[in-house]
């Protein structure tokens, strides 16, 4: 048998056939993952590398655990965040937010099947969790056209098949983003179809240690890319100029997409959520941003941060702003451990001045891990009584967030750090400084 070069080669032929993540150390494997780059800052930062293997294994114990909690025959995710959840693969991540052609059925023994694209069985072959691929739920009109009902039929009755198998015959089934053809197809095969979305927050709520590790490289992968784009968002270039570097540096350390466009010079700042766009940055005004980036190893990492463009000063009333949305996360921040109740969180809040109340952010703070997740920490006065009635946890990671601007106002500051509950307090996982000179300490 010939062998060739492209057999042999390594991204580092030092670290023999497994990289530090305990993931193949070859180029030409399917699963995606970190550059030599940002392993190269990582080992530099002295961060210790996530085991995928057991990242992985986690996330599906906490699936079925939840799935046997519950007394369901399984669940039926579509959702792309949720499918990596379960298996770690990715297939057109973003197209697959609006096209669902993807499934996975994680059943109540713990059997895992993923219906792909059906050209592309083989992207979970590397995680052997994943029992077997299959194709054809892709049940949107595009790809079905008037036959989808047809096709939705077919699909349902595999999923039948398989919780016979492996969920015990209960036909309550758990599903998350499911087309209308779906659903019909299901319960008329006599499932009793619960909320997915319910059991699938609840567990990628809890990160386990490596996820956590995984994280903290997500992290330190963004922080590099905002430093790059801080080097950039100079007087004389556009708002999507400085955006377009986060983009660049996120994918060139392996990270994946930004959710959003989120970043607003001067008066654009004000009212907040004006998406980037050809503006031109200029001389003493401020830059606020929210990264909303999904990083190495599919890791959301949430920060926000305003930033002075000179050459002159802040303006009192801007230094004041900032200040001031620094005490609220802080002490927000503050009020946080395993055992406090979310509702409390929201009664207790460092109250933002009356002239800040209008344009005040959407929430206090808000779960992340592969994405926004569960759960959401509303202001009092936004608070629904009952909906978010639970305990932080250790293993929980949240985003605390401030947004300060007056209405007709020509700036609005946009800060925002991510925080894992310990098991006796919390940790800051973001190191990135707040601009001085908005500070006043310059």
């Amino acid at each position: 048998m010939n062998t060739h070069y492209r057999d042999t080669r390594k991204i580092d032929p030092t670290r023999g056939a497994m990289l530090g993540d305990n993931t193949p150390n070859d180029p030409d494997r399917i699963e995606i993952g970190p550059t030599a780059l940002a392993y190269g800052e990582w080992a530099a930062a002295g961060l210790e590398l996530p085991d995928l293997q057991a990242m992985r294994r986690y996330r599906w114990e906490r699936l079925v655990n939840h799935i046997i909690a519950r007394d369901y025959g399984g669940v039926l995710m579509f959702d792309p965040l949720n499918i990596r959840y379960a298996t770690d693969s990715t297939n057109m991540q973003l197209w697959n937010t609006h096209n669902p052609f993807r499934a996975v059925l994680v059943c109540a023994d713990g059997y895992m099947v993923i219906w792909d694209y059906k050209n592309s069985p083989f992207l979970s072959s590397f995680n052997p969790l994943v029992r077997e691929a299959r194709s054809g739920a892709d049940l949107f009109y595009f790809d079905r056209g008037d036959k989808a009902g047809h096709q939705a039929g077919i699909f349902a009755a595999e999923v039948k098949d398989l919780i016979a198998q492996h969920g015990g015959g209960n036909r309550r089934l758990a599903v998350d983003k499911v087309m209308l053809h779906g659903l019909r197809a299901l319960e008329a095969q006599g499932f009793e179809v619960m909320e997915g979305e319910e059991l699938t927050e609840k567990a990628r709520s809890i990160k386990g240690p490596d996820e956590i590790k995984a994280m903290r490289c997500a992290v330190n992968a963004c922080e590099a890319a905002v430093y790059a784009m801080e080097q950039a968002c100079v007087a004389g270039k556009s708002e999507d100029e400085i955006w377009s570097v986060l983009h660049a540096e996120n994918i060139k350390r392996g990270g994946e997409w930004i959710e959003t466009r989120l970043l607003a010079s001067g008066p654009r700042s004000n009212p907040w959520f004006q998406e980037c766009g050809p503006r031109i940055v200029q001389p003493n005004e401020i830059v606020s941003f929210d990264t909303d980036l999904v990083s190495s190893y599919g890791i959301c990492v949430d920060i926000s941060r305003s930033w002075w463009v000179g050459p002159g000063k802040p303006r009192p009333d801007m230094i004041y702003a900032m200040r001031h949305a620094h005490e609220h996360i802080m002490t927000n921040m503050g009020m946080l451990r395993p055992g406090v109740a979310i509702e409390d969180l929201c009664r207790n809040t460092h109250v933002l001045d009356d002239k800040y109340q209008e344009l005040k952010y959407g929430c206090l703070m808000h779960g992340v891990g592969l994405c926004d997740e569960w759960p959401l920490v509303a202001y009092p006065d936004k608070m629904v009584e009952g909906a978010f009635d639970y305990e932080l946890q250790p293993g929980m990671v949240l985003c605390v967030e401030a947004l300060v601007g007056e209405v007709g106002g020509d700036f609005s500051i946009k800060l925002e750090d991510q925080v894992v509950i310990t098991e006796d307090g919390y940790e800051n996982l973001i190191s990135y400084p707040f601009d001085p000179a908005l500070m006043g300490e310059t």
